[in-house]
């Protein structure tokens, strides 16, 4: 299985603190974002290779990040080629230009590289493992307003997922999708036909309902919060979080 983490965003919402850093390489009780989701990766014995995908402009902080950090697999930093927010390519076009850049031709996992999140990858894996289908991510969210915010999911009695709401104004369920998913081998090239359909390249949910209309896609349900780095009172409420963590 291969890791892919997007991060080739351009955290405008965080300006001044991400116009020269990538939001990924912020700091969290002592250590980047990105750190804290590689100990997650680096506990799943069945990645054995993990690929970053960047922008031009913060490449070279991701490639001199590297240089500083010791990791079990191989890390490789991907440059998409883009320059501002206004040319950006998007999430789910970024994870086609990695697979067709890189050529993987494997399973893969994807997270976005501005979540954190308490529970542990492995137990992720062991849920595809068994549902032997692509999966997603969800936790319970009983605050409206924040599901208002996210994607929604309706499952069925054995977690498969039967409908997608990116955003909706009225959620049907409380289970709302973080940006963590696990994709076969076989789905890969479904990532181009969506978006030769001229689908959303954009944020990496929209991919989920255009997927469960050709296949069974199933919801791993996990315990703990994750958190969203989207702006700065969120920066600061995750910053103070981890460091009473950490008492």
């Amino acid at each position: 299985m291969k890791c892919i983490i997007l991060a080739a965003g351009y955290a405008t919402r965080l300006y001044p603190l991400t116009k020269n850093k990538p939001k990924p390489l912020l700091d969290v009780a002592g250590k980047p974002i990105l750190e804290h989701i590689l100990e997650k990766v680096s506990k799943v014995t069945d990645i054995n290779e993990v690929f970053i995908v960047t922008n031009d402009r913060f490449y070279p902080c991701f490639i001199e990040w590297k240089k500083g950090y010791r990791f079990p697999g191989k890390i490789h930093i991907v440059n998409d080629g883009t320059t501002t927010n206004e040319n950006r390519l998007g999430a789910i076009a970024d994870l086609q230009y990695t697979v067709d850049k890189m050529g993987i031709d494997d399973e893969i996992m994807v997270l976005a590289g501005d979540n954190l999140f308490d529970f542990e990858l492995y137990d992720f894996v062991e849920f595809y493992r068994r549902k032997a289908a692509d999966c997603i991510s969800v936790h319970e969210i009983n605050d409206v307003e924040r599901l208002k915010r996210t994607g929604v999911v309706e499952v069925d009695r054995k977690w498969k997922v039967v409908s997608f709401e990116e955003k909706p104004e009225n959620p049907k369920t409380n289970l709302a999708v973080p940006p963590f998913y696990i994709y076969k081998k076989e789905t890969l090239p479904l990532i181009s036909e969506y978006l030769k359909e001229g689908n959303n390249p954009d944020a990496p949910g929209n991919f989920i309902p255009w997927l469960i209309k050709k296949k069974d896609v199933y919801a791993f349900k996990f315990e703990g919060e994750r958190y969203d780095i989207g702006t700065p009172e969120s920066y600061e409420t995750v910053i103070r979080l981890y460091e009473n963590k950490n008492r």
